[in-house]
């Protein structure tokens, strides 16, 4: 796994070891930042299942101000520090190590750009998607990024988020959300 552009280009990441996670190929992260590569410059990021960081890092290599990094396993918070650290970006981003909605339910920041890559089997786009929709932590203009199985349908809208475009690429499947 590898940045793709920007100024980490070509940087090699470490993913976890196992089948634990699924890192994003990179041909669906090139597809991901064509559609959003307007929208990235000086914002903030918050990539709730950040398994490796790749995403984060991928928008913090692209321009995005700030980053924040939340995953619940021990060993993917280790893995994204080391990640943030080998390509100098660890000033420009937070990692936490918390349950996504333990995270959803204390947070006070706004994000522009919001990468959801849950594990594929469980229902946990909904969940998160709903309680980002409660607590209203996407700023004005701010954007969603949904990645699932192509085979897992996400609703049109869910509180005052609207989807606005679906993708699919394989077996994968982007749907992006705003409000």
């Amino acid at each position: 796994m590898r940045v793709i552009t920007g100024s980490a280009r070509g940087a090699k990441l470490r993913t976890l070891d196992g089948l634990a996670t699924r890192p994003t190929s990179d041909r669906v992260k090139e597809a991901i930042f064509n559609i959003i590569q307007f929208d990235i410059e000086g914002r903030r990021v918050l990539d709730l299942f950040a398994g490796s960081g790749q995403l984060a890092i991928e928008a913090l290599s692209r321009g995005a101000g700030y980053a924040v990094l939340v995953d619940q396993n021990l060993d993917a918070v280790k893995v994204m520090k080391e990640n943030l650290k080998k390509v100098r970006f660890d000033q420009k981003a937070t990692v936490l190590r918390a349950d996504y909605l333990q995270y959803l339910s204390g947070c006070r920041e706004k994000f522009d750009l919001v990468f959801l890559d849950p594990p594929y089997a469980e229902k946990f786009l909904e969940k998160a998607l709903q309680k980002i929709s409660e607590i209203d932590i996407l700023a004005e203009g701010g954007i969603i990024i949904c990645e699932r199985s192509r085979d897992h349908i996400l609703p049109p809208s869910v509180g005052s988020l609207i989807c606005s475009k679906d993708y699919c690429y394989g077996k994968t499947a982007v749907n992006l959300y705003t409000r």
